[in-house]
């Protein structure tokens, strides 16, 4: 009797996980990618220190928004409000901030600073307190919902400071956007820790799962016991909460609380989410990622500023950028 031997299987293990490796950290090959091309593109003055420095700088409000984005979006929402809820938490969070004497509302009051930050990240968290409510017990869809928020909370800002820059503002708070911390500035450290918080909530705790899994499948995540709309509804406080100290940031950065601020940064957001991996179907998406997305949005903006494109050439190259990823999310996913 003869015995054919199958012939010993080929070992594919080493190719799929570099092909998953591959996957999962080609952004950071993108970020990299840009670094090099503007660096030659500008002779170099792209790669100084100092002019990096100010990218992460700029970069962090953003970034902090995107963060609340990608839980957002994980659960196939969206929030259109966050620029506006941005600048409703800096007009409040600056009135406060005012020097003695020049408040319109709070004249003579020296305030503690920290008030003033409390005040404009709370006024962020009740804004999409509101939003998770529409949501979540109303059952509107989050497009209608944020996008009805935009407009209110950026015409509440307006009405709150009559349509002016608030400024004169008190050196500490103004600290917080402007400051650095042993050459660290800021606005970087807030954004690094509160990266770290939202990675630990995300992928450690409790919270973080039932995201992921509704994301994933309402239905099931229903049927599980999971309690859709306390979790919505929290997603929603935590996007607005991020967006108010976004507001506090950025009014620090400039030393004023302008009511037009944060204009059609929610698109930033979503784009840096985006980019750095998260689905808009859902389930998939993670914090490292939304950073390297906020720092290559950040990234292509001041490259193009070096390279003098012009402001309307950049909301082309954004828009571009956008469609994209969004071709590339589908492909990969699909």
């Amino acid at each position: 009797m003869t015995t054919t031997s199958t012939p010993p299987r080929e070992d594919t293990t080493s190719s799929v996980d570099w092909a998953q490796f591959a996957r999962k950290y080609a952004i950071v090959g993108i970020l990299v990618l840009f670094v090099v091309v503007l660096t030659v593109m500008t002779s170099g003055t792209f790669f100084q220190a100092q002019n990096l420095i100010n990218v992460v700088r700029q970069v962090s409000a953003i970034g902090i928004i995107a963060i609340g984005m990608t839980f957002v979006i994980i659960t196939l929402g969206i929030d259109l409000s966050v620029g506006s809820i941005l600048a409703m938490s800096a007009v409040v969070a600056t009135s406060l901030a005012q020097r003695p004497g020049d408040n319109m509302m709070y004249a003579g009051l020296n305030l503690p600073i920290i008030l003033a930050v409390v005040g404009g990240v709370a006024v962020g968290a009740v804004l999409g307190l509101t939003n998770g409510l529409l949501i979540a017990k109303f059952k509107i869809a989050p497009f209608i919902a944020t996008l009805g928020m935009m407009t209110t909370a950026r015409g509440l800002a307006l009405i709150y400071s009559d349509g002016r820059p608030v400024s004169r503002l008190e050196a500490p708070y103004n600290f917080i956007g402007q400051g650095s911390v042993a050459g660290i500035p800021v606005p970087v450290i807030i954004f690094g820790v509160v990266a770290i918080l939202a990675h630990l909530v995300l992928q450690y705790t409790r919270f973080g799962r039932y995201v992921f899994a509704i994301g994933g499948n309402e239905q099931a995540a229903r049927v599980s016991g999971i309690n859709i709309k306390k979790i919505t509804i929290g997603i929603y406080v935590l996007s607005g909460t991020l967006a108010g100290l976004a507001g506090v940031i950025l009014s620090a950065r400039i030393g004023s609380g302008n009511p037009q601020l944060g204009t059609g940064i929610e698109l930033d957001a979503i784009t840096a989410a985006v980019i750095g991996g998260t689905s808009f179907k859902g389930g998939i998406g993670t914090i490292w990622g939304t950073m390297v997305g906020a720092l290559i949005i950040g990234i292509i903006n001041n490259g193009l500023d070096l390279l003098d494109v012009s402001p309307f050439m950049q909301m082309v190259v954004k828009g571009i950028i956008i469609v994209v990823a969004i071709i590339i999310d589908e492909r990969k996913n699909a």
